[in-house]
């Protein structure tokens, strides 16, 4: 018998079958994973993905630092019984439980405006403050969108606008102010009176009670402030409208807003979804509800 002689030139070519293949290769990477050194791990998956640098600092402190005025501005931050209250407070901690972080309020701002010299030199994470948007501060921090839209508002005395008006319709008389308007000092209504009354005298006072006084004295034609503050001026005493009258500014918005340094880019967004998800807005009357309680 003749032994058979395989000639490899002349056998017919192997059929392998794809999805042996592929087992194939599984099974190779497979064993190229087990052999990778200690500590070596494949790229990272992408819920893996580190949290931003502004976002982080917060978390690994621990705690959110929010800014306010040292001087109580009720109902939006003021002290009670040795703690923090206000709309402003309320808004400040829930975006700490957001971030599942503590809050610490730093106060020793004098001024709004000092306040958001805090900000910018990273004192402090948010300024939460019944903190106007100006262009001049927009210079130096970032802002959320608004959370509370107040009109602009005049409380005037009643024999000087009389004697400015010599029988004008009140509109014309406030369009073209050329009396004296008061504003507190380092706050928003500095820029809005010289933006809005360019032809006025714009006085400044350290506080709003001696800016007050001094309209009912007659030093000054108006008090320039929001249309909260304003209203409340006369439901706090209503015998003050005897000499003095109110003028709302439907044509102007004083916006308040959360700051962060410029540049808190991540912190930001997340506080402008933190406010959008709020249940409901804040108005003027509600403030004044709360503001029965200080």
């Amino acid at each position: 018998m003749r032994s058979a002689v395989h000639n490899p030139e002349t056998m017919p070519a192997a059929i392998v079958h794809p999805r042996l293949v592929r087992c194939l290769g599984w099974l190779v990477a497979a064993c190229c994973l087990t052999l990778l050194p200690a500590g070596r791990a494949p790229a990272q998956a992408p819920d893996a993905v580190p949290t931003a640098p502004d976002i982080r600092r917060i978390l690994d402190r621990g705690e959110l630092i929010v800014a306010l005025p040292k001087t109580d501005s009720p109902p939006f931050f003021y002290e009670r019984d040795g703690r923090l209250h206000g709309v402003d407070v309320a808004l400040a901690e829930g975006l700490a439980r957001e971030l599942q972080v503590g809050v610490r309020f730093h106060r020793e701002a004098a001024s709004f405006n000092e306040v958001v010299a805090v900000i910018a030199r990273g004192q402090a994470d948010v300024a939460s403050s019944k903190l106007s948007r100006t262009l001049p501060r927009a210079q130096y921090v970032r802002f959320s969108k608004p959370y509370l839209e107040l009109r602009h508002a005049l409380a005037l005395n009643r024999i000087r606008f009389a004697e400015m008006a010599k029988g004008r319709e009140v509109p014309a008389v406030v369009r073209a102010f050329t009396g004296s308007i008061g504003v507190i000092a380092n706050s928003s209504y500095v820029d809005f009176a010289r933006h809005n009354f360019p032809g006025a005298r714009i006085v400044e006072y350290p506080d709003w009670t001696k800016l007050v006084q001094a309209l009912e004295q007659g030093e000054i034609d108006g008090a320039y402030r929001d249309e909260f503050e304003i209203r409340r001026l006369f439901r706090n005493d209503p015998k003050k409208s005897l000499s003095l009258r109110a003028i709302t500014l439907t044509d102007t918005r004083d916006a308040l807003a959360m700051a962060v340094h410029r540049d808190a880019h991540q912190l930001l967004a997340l506080i402008d979804i933190y406010l959008d998800q709020r249940r409901r807005t804040l108005s003027v009357d509600d403030l004044l509800g709360h503001a029965g309680d200080d």
